[in-house]
C-alpha cells in the first residue's frame, strides 16, 4: 500500500515561491521522509521512485489506485500502466484496461467498508469528539442571550462553536447548522445569517472533528428563552419519544433500517393523534412504502447513518452492506428523527407553525446493545431546560 504526501520542494523552484496553495514558502515547511517515517512507523521514499515500484505490476489488476484521492498519483499510475499497454494488442489493452478500472473502483469500496466497524481506538476518538462536542454546545448556550442582543445570532452561535471546535481538535467535522425559527424548516441551513429571538427554537446540528480526523454529529434543539411553549413542547416530546423507539432498536441482529422504521412509527402515530394525516389514513396507512408516505410532509429525511472518519461515513458502501445489513458491535450510526413545520404550512395549527425539532445522538452497536456515547448531554424536554437554566446559572 502506498500513502502519498506531497513532496518537499527545492527553495529555488517556482513551485516553492509561486505556488500559493501548496509551496512552503508560502503555507510552511513540509515534512520531509524522515519526519514521515518517524510520525507514521512506515518506511518512507520519494514520489519520483513510485513509478518503477508499481511499474512491474501496473498491467495486471494487482496495482490498484483510489483515483479520487491525489490527481498526481493517478496520473502516475496510468502513465505505468500505459507503458505496459504498449506491447499489447488493442483488444487486450481494453480488457485490462476494464479491469484496471473495475479494481480501482474495488479498493475504493473495499476502503469504504473497513469503517463500518470501528475498533477500540477508533471509538475512543469518537469519543473525544463527542466530549468535545459537548462543551462547545455548553459554550453556545451561556452565550444564547448574547446572540439575541447582538443581533445575526446565527452567525454569533456558529462562530461560538467553531471557536471552541478549532481549540478543541481539527475544528467542525462540517457545515455547522445554526437555524432559528422557521430556518430550522430548511434541513440543512448553513447560511446561519438570521435573528434569534426569545420564543424561537434554536435547532443547533454540529460536531467537533479532533485532531485524528474522526467526528461527532449531534443536534439538540433549544428554547432560546429558556423555557418551551407548550406547543414546542408538544412537538419535541413527539421527536423525543421518535429517538428513544430509534435507540431501542439499535442493538446487534436488527437491521440497520430497523432504526429508521422504529422512529418513523412513532412519528407516524403523532401525527395520527393530531389530526394531521389526510382523512381515511392511518398509522399503517401513512407507513404503506407504496401508497402512504403521507407523514414525509413533516419528516422527509432517514432516521440514521454511520459516522466516522466523515460525517456520512462509508458511503461507498452497497445497500447490502449499509441499509440492509445487520447492525454489528463496533458500529457508530446517528440516531435523528424529527419534524418540520414550515411557517407557511396551513395544513398544521397555528402554533406550529415555524418551529422545526430534530434530536441527533450519536449511538455505538455493543455486545448487547448499544451505548449512547453522547447521554451526558441532556434530551427530554425538562432536561433541556434545566441544562439551560443550570448554564444561565453558573454564568451570570
Amino acid at each position: 500500500a502506498v500513502l502519498y504526501f506531497r513532496p518537499l520542494a527545492d527553495r529555488d523552484t517556482e513551485e516553492s515561491f509561486g505556488d500559493s496553495r501548496y509551496g512552503e514558502f508560502w503555507v510552511g515547511a513540509r515534512p520531509t521522509l524522515a519526519d514521515i517515517e518517524s510520525e507514521l512507523g512506515l518506511t518512507a521514499r520519494h514520489i519520483d521512485e513510485f513509478s518503477d515500484a508499481v511499474g512491474k505490476d501496473a498491467g495486471e489488476v494487482a496495482v490498484r489506485v483510489v483515483r479520487d484521492a491525489d490527481a498526481e498519483v493517478a496520473a502516475r499510475v496510468d502513465r505505468a500502466r500505459a507503458a505496459v499497454a504498449e506491447s499489447q494488442d488493442t483488444t487486450e489493452v481494453e480488457t485490462r484496461a476494464d479491469r484496471q478500472r473495475e479494481a480501482d473502483e474495488q479498493l475504493a469500496h473495499f476502503l469504504s467498508t473497513l469503517r463500518l466497524v470501528k475498533d477500540e481506538w477508533e471509538v475512543e476518538q469518537m469519543r473525544d469528539a463527542v466530549d468535545g462536542t459537548h462543551k462547545g454546545f455548553e459554550a453556545v448556550i451561556a452565550d444564547l442571550p448574547e446572540a439575541v442582543r447582538r443581533g445575526r445570532g446565527e452567525r454569533w452561535v456558529e462562530g461560538v462553536f467553531g471557536l471552541h471546535a478549532r481549540h478543541h481538535g481539527n475544528g467542525v467535522g462540517y457545515d455547522s447548522i445554526c437555524a432559528s425559527g422557521d430556518h430550522a424548516n430548511t434541513l440543512h441551513w448553513i447560511k446561519n445569517t438570521g435573528d434569534i429571538e426569545d420564543g424561537d427554537l434554536l435547532l443547533l446540528d454540529a460536531g467537533v472533528e479532533v485532531d485524528s480526523l474522526f467526528t461527532a454529529d449531534i443536534t439538540r434543539t433549544l428554547p432560546v428563552s429558556g423555557t418551551f411553549t407548550d406547543a414546542q413542547r408538544k412537538i419535541y416530546d413527539a421527536v423525543y419519544a421518535a429517538q428513544e423507539a430509534g435507540i431501542a432498536a439499535c442493538k446487534p441482529g436488527n437491521k440497520f433500517s430497523d432504526v429508521h422504521a422504529a422512529a418513523i412509527r412513532v412519528i407516524a402515530e403523532h401525527l395520527h393523534e393530531w389530526g394531521l394525516l389526510p382523512e381515511g389514513v392511518d398509522v399503517e396507512g401513512t407507513l404503506d412504502a407504496e401508497h402512504g408516505q403521507y407523514h414525509r410532509r413533516w419528516m422527509v429525511h432517514g432516521t440514521s447513518h454511520h459516522l466516522g472518519i466523515d460525517v456520512h461515513d462509508c458511503a461507498l458502501a452497497t445497500r447490502e452492506e449499509y441499509s440492509d445489513a445487520e447492525l454489528q458491535p463496533g458500529m457508530v450510526l446517528t440516531v435523528e428523527p424529527g419534524l418540520y413545520f414550515k411557517a407557511d404550512d396551513e395544513l398544521v395549527p397555528d402554533e406550529f407553525r415555524g418551529n422545526g425539532v430534530r434530536i441527533e445522538d450519536d449511538i455505538l452497536i455493543t455486545d448487547d446493545g448499544c451505548e449512547n456515547l453522547s447521554a451526558a448531554m441532556p434530551r427530554s424536554s425538562a432536561d433541556v431546560e434545566a441544562w439551560i437554566a443550570g448554564i444561565w446559572g453558573a454564568s451570570s
